[in-house]
């Protein structure tokens, strides 16, 4: 009994010492390669979630290494988060749309007439993300704008590439359009909205259903700090903020490469632009271009970049990242045109920045009103801690108040 009470110590005693480890080795790791610039919101809980996000991840490797689960599986487990206990305010129920899973949040309270619709897809760079993980912002806004929202679980990379997610979203908008009166909602007042990736899938899903003439015209889209386009990781807003949690300038082409074909090979490639051949970065250079970010945006030590030559080799195999099908914000001004009423929402120090302030400047060049929110100091992804305890963060919360603003007044 002795021995095996020396033994049990000594295994406690190597967990507690692993998660010691784990733990001053990812704040290591985050004081080291991550910066917070000055002005940037509440910086020591920003360096706390990125810590423990590093931590799940390098945890999932051991897991794995274990043959355990894999890493991927640990930290979708870890960022999906806990299951939310209800709202006394809110129905909700799990549906499929076809095969698509999809959660419906509808107001208990009574109604006039048919609601607004919005069905929802969810960030988290094409691998990470669930209707789980974003529970609380849908749940936000189908109660405070007393609307009925379908949030969109569609197929994730790498193990499903393109276009599985776009093709699951452009499905399940197109249901809920089709089937709207079964929810109570109003066919004509449906808006599309989404964050990060999910505003990419949200922005194409909108061009393409402005194209269908049986299906209802969409009332508006939602793009919360939206990636727009995958050719150029060179805009002022990259280098700014290229390593600023929550996003990384190296990340964001690593999960588009994920979503496109589940390699991320040639990484370096595609930050450096040889991707692209020359004849197309020719073509979008007019509205794809540092030189249409307005100067208060490059103020913090921006310095233009000479581009590398397109390697045809390269170019080949990733020409679907110069399809507005992965870079929304390069088509053609007829399908801008067609567009809906548009609610768009960056911030400043987040590498995805200037992805969503070129397609601020393209829908108003194409007569799209646009409704532009910008978080001063906020960074990639805020809107996930609106409501959390000691974790939130007030600007994602006024963020999110915006967000709700412009959908009660449509």
């Amino acid at each position: 009994m002795g021995f095996l009470s020396a033994l049990l110590v000594l295994v406690l005693a190597a967990i507690l010492a692993g998660a010691i480890l784990l733990v001053v080795g990812s704040i290591y790791f985050d004081a080291c390669n991550s910066e917070i610039p000055p002005g940037l919101e509440q910086p020591a809980k920003l360096r706390i979630i990125h810590a423990v996000l590093v931590g799940s991840s390098v945890l999932g490797r051991i897991l794995e290494n274990l043959h355990i689960c894999t890493q991927i599986q640990f930290v979708r487990l870890v960022r999906n988060g806990w299951k939310h206990t209800g709202d006394s305010a809110l129905f909700s129920k799990d549906v499929k749309f076809g095969q698509i899973p999809v959660r419906i949040y509808q107001p208990k309270a009574p109604s006039a007439g048919r609601r607004k619709g919005l069905v929802y897809f969810h960030g988290g760079g094409f691998v990470f993300g669930s209707i789980q993980s974003h529970e609380n912002i849908c749940r936000y806004i189908a109660r405070e704008s007393e609307s009925v929202v379908a949030s969109v679980e569609y197929r994730l990379a790498p193990e499903h590439v393109y276009p599985a997610a776009l093709n699951d979203c452009l499905a399940a908008a197109t249901h809920f359009l089709k089937a709207a009166n079964d929810f109570g909602v109003d066919p004509t007042r449906v808006i599309i909205a989404g964050d990060s990736a999910g505003g990419l899938l949200a922005a194409v899903v909108c061009q393409t259903l402005a194209t269908k003439p049986d299906l209802p015209k969409l009332r508006a889209q939602i793009l919360l700090y939206p990636g727009l386009q995958a050719l150029d990781f060179d805009l002022p807003s990259y280098h700014q903020n290229r390593a600023v949690p929550l996003l990384f300038r190296e990340r964001s082409a690593f999960y588009i490469l994920q979503y496109l074909n589940g390699n991320a090979a040639h990484l370096e490639e595609v930050l450096e632009g040889s991707h692209v051949p020359t004849n197309v970065r020719l073509q979008y250079r007019k509205f794809l271009s540092a030189e249409n970010i307005p100067k208060e945006f490059k103020t913090r030590g921006y310095m233009p970049v000479v581009h590398v030559t397109g390697d045809d080799d390269i170019s080949e195999g990733l020409s679907s990242l110069s399809s507005p099908e992965c870079s929304p914000l390069v088509a053609e001004d007829v399908a801008l045109r067609r567009l809906p009423e548009t609610f768009l929402l960056t911030c400043e120090y987040d590498v995805l920045r200037d992805d969503g302030l070129l397609y601020k400047k393209r829908l108003e060049d194409n007569g799209v009103a646009v409704t532009w929110y910008h978080v001063s100091n906020g960074f990639h992804g805020i809107l996930n801690f609106f409501d959390g305890a000691w974790l939130r963060f007030p600007s994602g919360k006024k963020g999110m108040d915006a967000v709700v603003n412009f959908v009660r007044s449509l």
